[in-house]
C-alpha cells in the first residue's frame, strides 16, 4: 500500500480481542510471568517494551523505509544518543554549522568533555563534506535538510558518498522534510532523526523524538543499547498521541508545505525583504531540493527584512502568526531566532522564522503584508 494509507490506517491493526480500529494505549509498567516463570505476552518491562510505543515505531519504521525504528523522550534525546553511542574520544564528527542551536550548543559542549573532535561545515556547499572528512578517523557526519532556521538544502546522496567513502555514518536530521518529502534513507542515509514534537505529532501536545536506521546492524544495536541503559523512553501516553498525529502526517504536511510555498512567492515580491525557501526557483539549493523531495518544500521559511529591529517590529506586528518557539503544528507561528539563540549564532539578526500552520493562506498573507507595511526600513 502507499505510504498516505499505510498512515491513516495506522498499519491497519484492528485489536484482536476488541476489534478496536483505534491503537490502544498501554500504560502498564511491567507484565506478568506465568507459574514457569515465561513471560505471557513476550514483553518483559516497558524501558524497552511496550505496546503503544512499538505501534508508533513500526508506523514510522514504515513510512521511512527503514528496518527499525525506536522512540525516545525527546528529539533533542534522539539526537544526543547518536553522539554519544556512536563516537569515543578522539574520533572526528563533521557536523552542519547551521543546524538546530540547541543541538549544535551541546555538540560544542560534548565534544570538548569527551575529547572528540568537530568540524562544522557549511554543508549545502558541494565538497564541503568529503574535504572535511577524515578517512579512518571520521566516525559520523551529521547534517540537517532543510536545515534550520535558513533552510539550506543538503544534497544527501552526495552526503552519504563523502561519508560513506571515509568509513564514516550518515545521520540526517529530517524534522522539517519528514518522510512524506524526504525519505533519506533511499539516497543513502545510514540513520534519520526526527525531533517528533513536530509535524509527525503535528498538534503542538507531545515532546518526543525519534530514530530510523536503514539496517538492523551492530550501531543500531549501540543505540538501542543507549536508550535502555539511560532511560530515555517516551511515555506510553504521548506515544499514543504522536501515533494519532502521524495518522494524519501527510494531509497537513502537504496543505503547510503549498501554503508555504504561496506566501513565499507572495513575500519575494515585497520590496526590502529576501526570502529564504527551497522551494522558490531562485533559490540556491532548489535544484537539489527539487530532486530529493517530492510533494512539497516543506512548512517552513524564513524572510529577512534588513535590521533586527525592523524584525521585531515586524514580529509585533502580527496578529494571526503566533510568536512562539515551535514548529509543525496547526497553528503558525513566527520566531525572531536572533532574540533566542546565543551571541555567537551565525542565524541573521533581521531573519524571521515562519512555521506555517493549517490556516487560509489569503489570511496568513494579509497579517504578514500588514506587518510588514506598518514596520518601514
Amino acid at each position: 500500500m502507499k505510504p498516505e494509507t499505510l498512515a491513516a490506517q495506522a498499519l491497519h491493526v484492528i485489536d484482536p480481542v476488541t476489534g478496536a480500529v483505534v491503537p490502544a494505549l498501554h500504560p502498564s509498567t511491567t507484565y506478568a510471568r506465568d507459574e514457569a516463570y515465561r513471560l505471557v505476552g513476550g514483553l518483559g518491562y516497558a524501558r524497552d517494551e511496550n505496546p503503544t510505543f512499538r505501534a508508533a515505531e513500526d508506523v514510522l519504521a514504515r513510512l521511512e523505509g527503514g528496518a527499525d525504528a525506536m522512540l525516545l523522550s525527546s528529539g533533542m534525546a534522539a539526537a544526543t544518543t547518536v553522539f554519544q553511542a556512536l563516537t569515543a574520544p578522539g574520533a572526528h564528527v563533521v557536523a552542519q554549522r547551521m543546524m538546530y542551536w540547541g543541538l549544535r550548543s551541546w555538540l560544542t559542549g560534548f565534544a570538548a568533555q569527551w575529547q572528540v573532535d568537530v568540524t562544522f561545515v557549511d554543508a549545502h556547499v558541494p565538497g564541503a563534506i568529503a574535504a572535511a572528512i577524515r578517512p579512518g578517523v571520521t566516525r559520523l557526519v551529521w547534517i540537517e535538510s532543510p536545515a534550520n532556521p535558513t533552510w539550506d538544502t543538503v544534497d544527501l546522496a552526495a552526503a552519504a558518498a563523502a561519508a560513506h567513502a571515509g568509513g564514516a555514518l550518515l545521520a540526517v536530521d529530517s524534522t522539517v522534510a519528514t518522510p512524506v518529502l524526504t525519505r533519506p534513507i533511499e539516497h543513502g542515509a545510514d540513520l534519520v532523526m526526527h525531533s517528533a514534537t513536530k509535524a509527525l505529532n503535528g498538534h503542538g501536545d507531545v515532546v518526543a523524538g525519534a530514530l530510523v536506521t536503514a539496517r538492523k546492524d551492530e550501531a543500531w544495536a549501540r543505540l538501542r543499547a543507549a536508550r535502555h541503559d539511560a532511560g530515555a523512553i517516551l511515555g506510553p501516553f504521548e506515544a499514543w498521541l504522536l501515533l494519532r498525529g502521524m495518522r494524519t502526517l501527510y494531509p497537513r504536511v502537504r496543505l503547510a508545505s503549498a501554503t508555504a510555498l504561496e506566501l513565499a512567492t507572495r513575500l519575494a515580491t515585497l520590496p526590502g525583504v529576501t526570502v529564504r525557501y527551497p522551494g522558490l526557483p531562485g533559490d540556491p539549493g532548489h535544484a537539489v531540493a527539487a530532486r530529493q523531495m517530492t510533494g512539497g518544500f516543506g512548512s517552513m521559511l524564513s524572510i529577512e527584512v534588513g535590521s533586527a529591529a525592523r524584525a521585531l517590529a515586524v514580529a509585533g506586528a502580527l496578529c494571526v502568526f503566533t510568536r512562539a518557539t515551535s514548529l509543525g503544528g496547526p497553528e503558525s507561528l513566527v520566531e525572531h531566532r536572533a532574540s533566542v539563540e546565543p551571541p555567537d549564532s551565525p542565524v541573521p539578526k533581521d531573519l524571521l522564522r515562519l512555521s506555517i500552520g493549517l490556516e487560509h493562506v489569503d489570511d496568513l498573507w494579509d497579517d504578514l503584508r500588514a506587518a510588514i507595511a506598518a514596520s518601514p526600513l
